[in-house]
């Protein structure tokens, strides 16, 4: 009886834990790329453009890739489905020139999420430019659990940082 009361006030310690973690989260990364903003903003405003730099598109070489609505900016719309990719949509709801895309993320395997990634563009002077790629969204009770165990910015954010490499190189080509 005594280790069952113990079990249930873990359990209810536990679940506090969690209960008590943000109701959503925000992590980004960020790169100074020689490139104007001008030179920059093509490569995220245009989803076409993601195979020369996203780190997703690199993990399945099988992924299978839908566009629709306008080639770039915004209401265009990327879809993808692909092994370990897993498989979702994404739509640019804003894309001012040359600053800021931002776009709903919407996951669908291997689970389901509702994102917003951000990309912001800043002029540093002489060419140079500043690039901020984050990502945000609800954090629901099960994502509190697991992030208790598996941090999403480590798990998401070298990923980031590799991406933005690969943009560095493109807009620096």
């Amino acid at each position: 009886m005594v280790a069952f009361v113990f079990a249930v006030v873990v359990i209810a310690g536990l679940a506090g834990y969690i209960a008590s973690r943000p109701n959503s989260f925000r992590m980004e990364r960020s790169i100074v790329i020689a490139a104007p903003p001008e030179k920059i903003f093509p490569l995220i405003a245009n989803f076409h453009e993601w195979t020369k730099w996203s780190p997703f598109e690199k993990l399945d070489t099988d992924l299978k890739r839908g566009y629709s609505g306008p080639d770039s900016g915004v209401g265009a719309i990327y879809t993808w489905d692909g092994k370990k990719a897993g498989a979702g949509r994404m739509e640019i709801l804003e894309a001012p020139p040359s600053s800021l895309v931002r776009i709903k993320l919407d996951f669908s395997k291997p689970f389901t999420a509702h994102n917003i990634a951000e990309f912001t563009i800043v002029p540093q002077g002489e060419g140079t430019s500043t690039v901020t790629w984050a990502m945000s969204g609800p954090q629901p009770f099960v994502v509190k659990a697991m992030s208790t165990v598996m941090s999403t910015d480590k798990i998401v954010g070298p990923q980031f940082e590799e991406g933005l490499a690969s943009m560095k190189r493109a807009a620096e080509s």
